[in-house]
């Protein structure tokens, strides 16, 4: 919960849906406050890193695709999972390449709440 709303007020994001327990039980359809989505899609991206970047990112390009389908609320547990898609060289860069990664978050219940494509700039590994 501290971390909700700690974001949302760094983002400087006034909504009362992520931050009024009233007004979230009162005059929302969800009864409850929502972790703010942009938190969300940092955790989940945030995840992955240890198993899939880790040392070797350059930097992040760019993301499409960012979808929410589900809420997330406080006490919530995610998990992610990361499909590394297609991957080239760089072509400025010889010892670089880029990698399209899917990544994908899902609840304690199995429930996916978020998804996008990342294309991140990596380092290639050195030649054998």
């Amino acid at each position: 919960e501290s971390d909700n709303v700690m974001f949302t007020s760094m983002t400087m994001n006034p909504a009362w849906l992520h931050l009024d327990f009233d007004y979230a039980a009162n005059e929302t359809e969800f009864g409850k406050p929502l972790v703010n989505s942009l938190l969300t899609l940092g955790t989940m991206i945030g995840l992955s890193v240890s198993d899939t970047t880790l040392g070797t990112t350059i930097a992040n390009l760019g993301m499409t695709d960012v979808e929410f389908p589900a809420p997330v609320f406080h006490g919530d547990t995610l998990r992610v999972r990361t499909t590394v898609g297609e991957c080239r060289e760089s072509r400025s860069r010889p010892n670089a390449g880029i990698v399209n990664f899917h990544h994908q978050a899902f609840k304690q219940d199995n429930v996916l709440v978020a998804s996008c494509n990342r294309a991140a700039f990596m380092h290639k590994r050195a030649a054998a």
